[in-house]
């Protein structure tokens, strides 16, 4: 008998599931310090050409581990509530796109 058939089966593979690049509150302020001042949209293109992120195409999700330090617009597919919250709290705006 092959081997893939005597080894048990043993979890679940979700084929619906969402694979997200996450990104922390903490490197989305660090870099936004280092870029100029006049750029306050953030979007996944954005967020690439800062090395955030791997790909521009793949869902973007904005995590709230970390502290936003200055105003902009944040562009991403996912936003959790506390990152929603310390953006608004910071003067920022939420935008959801979608891919």
């Amino acid at each position: 008998m092959p081997l893939q058939r005597r080894v048990p089966k043993r979890g679940f593979t979700n084929i619906f599931r969402k694979e997200f690049q996450v990104v922390n509150l903490s490197a989305l302020s660090k870099a936004l310090e280092k870029s100029e001042a006049s750029e306050n949209v953030i979007s996944p293109q954005k967020l690439r050409e800062m090395g955030l992120i791997s790909k521009a195409d793949r869902s973007v999700k904005i995590l709230g581990d970390g502290e936003m330090k200055g105003t902009a617009l944040v562009q991403a597919n996912a936003f959790s509530q506390k990152a929603k919250e310390k953006i608004e709290a910071a003067g920022g705006k939420v935008e959801v796109v979608k891919c």
